[in-house]
């Protein structure tokens, strides 16, 4: 992964939201009430990064050092299979996500975490998050949350995968993700819900045909 630059003065920067926090303060507090000190860690540690259209936010076999919030913009993550990308996640605004794997055990990461729009994101670094958690027993709890949020969409990805068919399979993401359907590049849908390209254009196209 490129190196970021941390914030490292110990200074809180100003943010420009409405809440003149860190978009993972009012992130946190929207799962559970933390502590004034806790804003105060949040907001100083986390930090604003842009990433472009294509661009990769971490690679196979990097450690992944942050966690990020997705302010604007869609995000993936594949792994490869020789020359063939197969699309495990995807996800867009208000939305935490990292290489849980990669980040968790910081050990090199087993998937590539790609930006298929212009993403603004805000990245909050490893050793920070681990100093919220043996300081700030709420943050424990917020941590929970988030935990038991990733097993839910892991069992939601887990389940798409056992429809045998293809149709289904596209059905559920509309009924689960359908703001992306008409967002991002159909390649992508495609490798997430295990389908070639042509298979999920004639579904679609059968389902425009249908009366409304």
């Amino acid at each position: 992964m490129n190196t970021i630059a941390r914030n490292t003065f110990g200074i809180t920067p100003k943010w420009d939201t409405p809440s003149g926090h860190s978009p993972v303060t009012d992130f946190a507090k929207m799962i559970y009430p933390i502590s004034e000190e806790l804003v105060e860690h949040i907001d100083k540690s986390t930090f604003k990064l842009s990433i472009k259209k294509g661009k990769h936010l971490l690679k196979a076999d990097e450690i992944c050092q942050y966690v990020y919030f997705i302010q604007k913009g869609v995000l993936r993550a594949y792994v490869r299979d020789a020359t063939k990308e197969i699309t495990t996640w995807i996800t867009a605004e208000n939305e935490m996500v990292t290489s849980i794997y990669g980040f968790d055990l910081q050990r090199p990461a087993t998937e590539n975490i790609q930006a298929i729009e212009d993403c603004q994101l805000v990245a909050f670094h490893y050793d920070d998050l681990q100093f919220a958690y043996n300081n700030f027993i709420e943050m424990n709890i917020v941590g929970r949350k988030l935990l038991e949020q990733y097993y839910r969409d892991a069992e939601e990805r887990a389940y798409i995968s056992r429809l045998a068919k293809a149709s289904s399979r596209y059905n559920h993401f509309i009924e689960t993700k359908g703001a992306l359907a008409n967002r991002i590049q159909l390649k992508y849908i495609a490798s997430y819900l295990g389908m070639t390209i042509e298979t999920l254009s004639r579904i679609r196209s059968k389902m425009h045909e249908l009366p409304h």
